[in-house]
């Protein structure tokens, strides 16, 4: 069945209410409107207002409410207009739902889901890329699809895990995106990586809007004779260390990409781990493509230098496969 990434969630959703009477919808105009992005349209048609719920512009009381409901046995997923705004309910993610389970027993089954990332002229309030603040925070996973079909298979498995989980979906893909997606009983593991193109020569290592971006780059360079093997994380809490190091491995040059500001980004930390258990296996330095280090520029033109680019990439690609 061809569907875009956003009816893939959509699809998801509605796959995991029917199969489940404890998953319930709750965010802003997610109900008669359908969600900001269109996720959730129709759904209050299928299950009412009390399995989709709309809920007025309080992030905090949102996520302390799905708490509160996954205590009592609950599955809800929570729908944020724009990720960004996941900051104003931080205390919340952080403080009860990632330390719930590990302070005293009690599993917290949430998602939060929702837009997050540029590339659409968003500006600052409306493209930014949150993930690093809940990858260091145990207790949570992240989560960050680029196909149509993990938006499906990783939002299912989230829905059905004891652990809060944080669902990123790029917003640049919910519509640009194609594909034939699994009817019915489709999972995609959490925290295992996917090889989105084998190649010999360099590793790209990368998620989310990046992975289209680095397997276009790769068209280009293999016809200059460059065969990059580009590995989806899709899971960024917990890491697949296994799939990274075997990727490194296989072709002994890697290169970090992602669309997050370069400081204290996912890159950094890819690094350390390549450092620490594959040294021996590299021919070459590690080098991080990443976004620049201030806010989302609102103008496009600027917005365009601020993100990483499949001819940057390119280049920074060759810079290493000549090392």
């Amino acid at each position: 069945m061809q569907l875009t990434y956003v009816e893939a969630i959509r699809l998801a959703l509605e796959e995991e209410m029917r199969r489940d009477p404890a998953v319930f919808l709750l965010g802003e105009d997610i109900g008669v409107y359908g969600g900001a992005f269109k996720a959730t349209a129709g759904l209050v048609d299928a299950f009412g207002p009390v399995r989709v719920m709309d809920a007025p512009l309080a992030e905090s009381a949102l996520v302390g409410a799905a708490i509160g409901a996954a205590y009592t046995g609950m599955r809800p997923v929570v729908e944020f207009q724009f990720m960004d705004f996941i900051a104003c309910a931080f205390n919340q993610v952080v403080n009860f739902a990632a330390k719930s389970h590990y302070r005293w027993g009690a599993p917290v089954p949430i998602v939060l889901r929702g837009p997050a990332g540029g590339g659409v002229h968003g500006g600052p309030f409306h493209s930014q890329n949150p993930e690093m603040h809940f990858v260091h925070t145990p207790g949570l996973k992240v989560v960050e699809p680029a196909t149509a079909v993990d938006a499906k298979g990783l939002l299912k498995s989230a829905i059905r895990d004891n652990n809060p989980v944080i669902f990123l979906e790029h917003k640049f893909l919910y519509r640009r995106v194609k594909e034939d997606v699994p009817e019915g009983e489709h999972l995609e593991p959490l925290g295992k990586a996917r090889v989105a193109r084998p190649g010999r020569d360099l590793s790209v290592i990368t998620y989310g809007a990046m992975v289209p971006l680095a397997l276009e780059a790769a068209d280009r360079l293999a016809g200059e004779g460059l065969e990059l093997e580009v590995l989806d994380l899709r899971t960024l809490l917990p890491l697949d260390l296994e799939g990274i190091l075997a990727s490194a491995r296989r072709t002994s040059k890697v290169l970090v990409l992602h669309e997050d500001t370069r400081t204290g980004g996912l890159a950094g930390e890819i690094t350390a781990l390549l450092q620490e258990h594959a040294y021996d296996d590299l021919d070459g330095p590690i080098l991080r493509l990443t976004a620049a280090d201030t806010p989302v520029p609102f103008s496009p033109p600027l917005e365009e230098a601020f993100l990483p680019s499949a001819a940057r990439l390119a280049e920074s690609v060759k810079q290493l496969a000549r090392y």
